[in-house]
């Protein structure tokens, strides 16, 4: 039986294109390894997000190629379709395609097709199957593909084009079949699933479509990937609040707390609006985690501006917040504009930003001891397991055989950036 591995960089998008590709290898017969293994084959689904993340699907294929010189190197995702040609050219893939067909990408894989460039002009909404190899705790589940918005940092919308959704009838049935296998918890990703539906017939919109998916599978914890906060309406919110398996988690991608950045940036939102949402959301789901993305050193960003995304920060108090130094992306708008920052600039407000928003994440933490939560656990390590809370901070305790169970827990402490205690007593 011949062995492939899978390498994953990226968005969640990535994450479950690549565990439905694995799913499809096991069912052509290929034993489906780890990627630090020998393999007759590596697929690197790969990641353009940045500069950076283009460099490191690059490495991770070179790397693979040292693990076994004969092996097969295959290349898919965003970054594969960004630089085709030039993987090829340079030897570090054999075989690359694109994101819009990974079936034509693993038959051409399959055929062994050294040199072939597999990309598709399919428009639609790729329907793959869901679920992973790995357990049964949580699972991913692709409702929307593609972006409309070309922010002016962001390359993603002319790699994986206009926004294209799910039918509702499919999504639904997916969500029952994950249940039914055990999964306890979903994960609803895309690569801006608050566009979701607006392709579709009627344009249904995203809050209707978890509503009808949380109806259909009541004892699953459904999580939702990143939002747009400009759909996060009161009747948004009621509808959401209305079915109590919906994880009272939202990332919302604020991205500069300054007004000025965000539209140079072209972002369709001030912080005003950020501000309203985030008290709506805190209104209908109380106690819930409200978690960001902010990019430091955006062209033209003052030391004033920066300031402001500071200030902005200490207000909201995010429960966690992934912060970025810009990083230029040959291609989009804000690789073109003057008054770019150095880059030890962009990395020392980096530093900056995350040292106040870990220092607030640990107050957040602590001000949830003698709280009790539900707790999906998924990992054990040194007797420890680890899983999360509903609304997704990190949680430990000790025992055994807990893996896929969710449990109530009382919180005892803080250890790190993961919560710690014991079973809630019945």
């Amino acid at each position: 039986m011949s062995k492939i591995a899978f390498i994953t960089l990226g968005c969640k998008a990535n994450q479950f294109e690549t565990q439905a590709m694995e799913l499809l290898c096991r069912e052509a017969g290929f034993d489906v390894v780890s990627s630090d293994d020998f393999s007759d084959i590596y697929i690197v689904n790969s990641c353009a997000v940045t500069s950076n993340a283009g460099k490191k699907s690059r490495q991770e294929m070179r790397a693979a190629r040292k693990r076994n010189p004969d092996a097969l190197v295959a290349a898919c995702g965003c970054y594969s379709q960004l630089a085709a040609r030039e993987l090829l050219e340079a030897g570090d893939a054999d075989l690359v395609g694109d994101n819009k067909d990974h079936r034509a990408f693993l038959k051409a894989v399959f055929e062994k097709a050294v040199g072939k460039t597999v990309f598709s002009d399919f428009a639609g909404f790729e329907t793959l199957p869901a679920g992973n190899l790995d357990g049964r705790t949580r699972a991913l589940l692709k409702i929307e593909d593609g972006c409309d918005n070309f922010c002016a940092y962001c390359i993603i919308p002319y790699l994986r084009g206009r926004v294209r959704s799910v039918e509702e009838s499919f999504a639904v049935s997916e969500a029952r079949r994950l249940t039914e296998e055990g999964f306890s918890e979903i994960v609803l990703t895309g690569i801006e699933i608050a566009s979701y539906g607006k392709d579709l017939p009627g344009h249904p919109s995203l809050d209707t479509l978890i509503a009808s998916i949380a109806a259909a599978v009541p004892t699953t914890r459904l999580r939702l990937g990143s939002l747009e906060p400009r759909i996060v309406t009161d009747q948004f919110c009621k509808n959401l609040a209305a079915h109590p398996n919906v994880c009272p988690h939202f990332h919302l991608s604020l991205q500069s707390g300054s007004d000025g950045v965000l539209k140079r940036m072209g972002r369709k939102y001030d912080t005003a609006l950020f501000r309203e949402v985030c008290n709506r959301l805190r209104q209908y789901f109380p106690d819930c985690a409200i978690t960001t993305d902010i990019i430091c050193g955006f062209p033209g960003e003052t030391q004033e501006e920066f300031e402001e995304t500071m200030a902005f920060c200490r207000d909201i108090r995010f429960d966690k917040v992934h912060v970025f130094p810009y990083s230029i992306r040959t291609g989009t708008r804000a690789a073109r504009m003057k008054d770019q920052i150095p880059r030890s600039e962009k990395e020392a407000r980096a530093r900056s930003l995350l040292a106040l928003c870990t220092s607030i994440s640990g107050e957040i933490l602590s001000e949830k001891i003698g709280n009790v939560y539900q707790v999906l656990f998924e990992t054990q390590e040194n007797g420890y397991f680890t899983g999360y809370t509903e609304n997704y901070h990190p949680f430990s305790m000790k025992g055994d055989g807990l893996s896929g169970k969710i449990l109530n827990v009382r919180v005892e402490g803080v250890d790190g950036e993961r919560l710690i205690g014991s079973p809630e007593s019945v």
